[in-house]
């Protein structure tokens, strides 16, 4: 029997939980051509939301045309444009003869191969000439817009790792020519998001970038601990399987409603269950998945120093005035100073986020480890 919970890649249909108002957000603006940017921590679920989103969009309009491009290993703005005006061309059109129209219409003069999968489902991937593409960037950055154009239909340009860009050569002189072009198309709507929350924020909340008040910024939030008892006691009720309320809540509780966790920890209860969840399997689910997990987390703190170990100790352990003087000689952090280099080391690094001036740590699991395997408080 297949398992009802999913987790490490896009939750579909029954598998994607609650987000009914982020979803409906999402549509709106998907539907009205808003730029959409969507910023939350790693593993809370945006890539599954903007599916579901685009999901519903195109299911009931077929000229709303969603294009998906993951800049994860994007590395420069060569790789950018190819990989840009590939996936823009894939979507086009569902024939490869009419995809290669498009192409030489198009792009005619950047394009010196279309390299073709040997697989069945006849995947491609376009070579583009980078000198030419460097003289007139405007004819790749303005292709979707072009093509909607000339097809009549929308086009919603959904862009993950989208903080990749910061990293190529020149990233805000980039961030400006995308912004130039992307500002005056009117059939073409763009949906930003990635996984380094605090990269995002610099990109658009910033006055000084060029992406500030490019669209509708919406915060994803954690999925309330009420949805996911629901959602875990329904899952396990549609496999025939039972597990009471309380047993439900303690695995949204022992992840603190993480949405990667809950369904990797209510997926590992679920597969030791033969008809009835119990604490005992929960909790033995729990610690198993945290020593699965303890070769990465030590890994992690060995490329920590003194000072910043000693700060997420003083975390665990709820100091609120971390920088106050008897905090930092009890835990050792030097002086205040270094309190704020240590704070924006660790959140660089995505091990904690400030939020409201408190400090959080953004992997539950990795902060149960510390506590429980390596202080051993």
């Amino acid at each position: 029997m297949k398992t009802p919970f999913t987790f490490g890649k896009i939750a579909i249909e029954k598998d994607f939980t609650d987000r009914l108002d982020e979803t409906q957000k999402l549509i709106q603006n998907f539907t009205s051509l808003t730029n959409t940017i969507l910023i939350s921590p790693r593993r809370w679920g945006k890539s599954s939301l903007v599916s579901r989103a685009a999901e519903e969009v195109s299911g009931k309009d077929k000229k709303m045309v969603f294009c998906f491009i993951d800049l994860n290993n994007v590395r420069s703005e060569e790789q950018f444009f190819q990989h840009y005006a590939t996936e823009v061309l894939k979507v086009s059109s569902g024939k490869i003869e009419t995809v290669i129209a498009t192409a030489k219409k198009f792009l005619g003069r950047f394009i010196p191969t279309i390299t073709f999968s040997p697989d069945p489902g006849s995947s491609f991937q376009i070579g583009l000439n980078w000198a030419e593409v460097k003289k007139q960037p405007a004819d790749i950055l303005n292709l979707p817009e072009r093509i909607a154009v000339n097809s009549k239909r929308k086009y919603i340009i959904c862009i993950d790792e989208f903080q990749n860009i910061a990293e190529f050569g020149n990233p805000e002189a980039f961030q400006k020519m995308l912004r130039a072009h992307w500002q005056k198309h009117h059939n073409v709507a763009y949906c930003l998001y990635g996984s380094k929350r605090h990269m995002l924020m610099d990109v658009f909340t910033s006055p000084s970038m060029p992406f500030y008040k490019f669209g509708d910024i919406v915060f994803l939030e954690k999925i309330q601990q009420s949805e996911w008892i629901r959602f875990i006691s329904g899952r396990f009720e549609d496999t025939g399987k039972k597990i009471t309320e309380d047993d439900a809540r303690l695995i949204a509780e022992l992840t603190e409603d993480h949405s990667y966790y809950v369904q990797q920890l209510a997926q590992q209860t679920w597969l030791r269950c033969t008809r009835s969840c119990s604490r005992k399997i929960i909790e033995t689910a729990f610690e198993d998945l945290v020593l699965q997990l303890s070769m990465l987390f030590q890994t992690i703190t060995d490329s920590l120093n003194n000072s910043q170990i000693n700060f997420l100790k003083a975390v665990i352990n709820n100091v609120e005035k971390l920088s106050s003087q008897a905090t930092i000689i009890e835990y050792q952090l030097g002086t205040s100073a270094n309190v704020l280099k240590i704070k924006k080391a660790l959140v660089n690094k995505e091990l904690i986020d400030i939020q409201n001036e408190s400090v959080i740590f953004l992997d539950p699991v990795y902060k149960y480890w510390l506590k429980k395997y390596f202080f051993k408080l």
